[in-house]
């Protein structure tokens, strides 16, 4: 006798297609990453912040993907990290094999210097970002600034940088040209090594850069004395004495430079894959960097390492990257001044 074929029957018979056919593709995204290489690529070399936190990916990020690829570093400098994010674009594959870390502040420059930093962003969507940037200027010594007014009120406060661009000359620049801050800056340093060295004998009242980068006996012994800070957000350990630079903003122009300038420290390390990638592969690739900031190994390992961890998602690192790509062309020609 045959069975007979009720509606009950019929509706457990759609369902159970409809889930051979949902569960189709996922299958094959996952079965996609077994028995691959997974290149992680940083846009310096060795050493640095941008390559720790690539090599931290590498480390933990397949244990997340299905499939348990490969995953590797490939150090790939050039123009200030330029060079692997167009890379990514033109000649690196597009099947969610290759993953980018690189310097945000190419993204504000995008818009602001286009003729010098000539990429596409809409060509790339991010996995997600580890944490922003937390940068802060600071002085030294018991006789350095210690506070936003009395920074304004110094005939000069001398910082250093390797030349115009980089993000400790942009913290400097943006405090002269948007408050008229006395910020003097002398560029031509190899790295940040010699400017401490040039700090510690007096030849630069201090510096800018990330709040966890400050040698620890500097901040154990009282030597550094951070004033200001270029994200709403801080860490738990930087001292009150770093206040939001938007809080002196008074006017809209001044707000409005702001929110383009710091918007790189927002997404300060970032990964990016190209937006030509299969949809469900990019959704594997951001539920791991997801999983794997939440993975307590991970966290360990970072703060042992004095790397901060604050996560932003694939998704909110979009929307972020969204509105710096919409910035006023009459706003991004002001803070050409900033990078000039």
């Amino acid at each position: 006798m045959k069975p007979v074929q009720g509606p009950w029957s019929l509706a457990a018979a759609l369902l159970t297609s409809s889930c051979l056919v949902l569960s189709g593709p996922a299958g094959a995204a996952d079965d996609f990453y077994k028995d691959k290489t997974i290149s992680v690529v940083v846009g310096f070399t060795p050493g640095g912040g941008y390559d720790a936190y690539g090599r931290q990916l590498a480390r933990f990020l397949p244990e997340h993907i299905p499939g348990k690829p490969n995953v590797i570093v490939q150090n790939m400098p050039g123009a200030g990290s330029m060079t692997a994010v167009r890379a990514l674009d033109a000649t690196q594959p597009k099947d969610g094999t290759v993953i980018v870390i690189f310097n945000p502040g190419l993204i504000v420059q995008s818009v602001v210097q286009p003729e010098k930093a000539p990429v596409d962003f809409h060509k790339y969507v991010f996995v997600g970002t580890v944490t922003p940037d937390f940068r802060v200027c600071y002085g030294f010594g018991p006789n350095g600034v210690k506070s936003w007014e009395d920074m304004m009120s110094r005939k000069e406060f001398i910082l250093g940088a390797t030349g115009k661009g980089s993000g400790n000359y942009v913290n400097g620049a943006t405090m002269r040209e948007v408050f008229n801050a006395p910020v003097k800056q002398i560029l031509g340093f190899p790295g940040s090594n010699e400017q401490r060295l040039a700090v510690e004998r007096g030849e630069l009242d201090g510096d800018c850069g990330s709040f966890n980068s400050l040698p620890a006996d500097w901040v154990r012994e009282g030597r550094v004395h951070p004033f200001v800070r270029f994200t709403g957000e801080k860490e738990a350990d930087m001292p009150d004495s770093a206040r939001f630079i938007n809080d002196f903003a008074t006017t809209q122009e001044q707000k409005d430079l702001l929110a383009v300038v710091n918007a790189e420290d927002e997404v300060g390390r970032p990964f990016i894959v190209s937006r030509d990638i299969p949809a469900d592969r990019l959704a594997i690739l951001r539920k791991a960097f997801d999983a794997m900031v939440a993975d307590p190994a991970f966290k360990a390992e970072m703060a042992k390492q004095n790397l901060p961890v604050h996560p932003i998602d694939g998704v909110g690192s979009d929307k972020i990257l969204a509105r710096m790509l919409k910035t006023p062309r009459a706003i991004a020609d002001k803070a050409r001044k900033i990078f000039d």
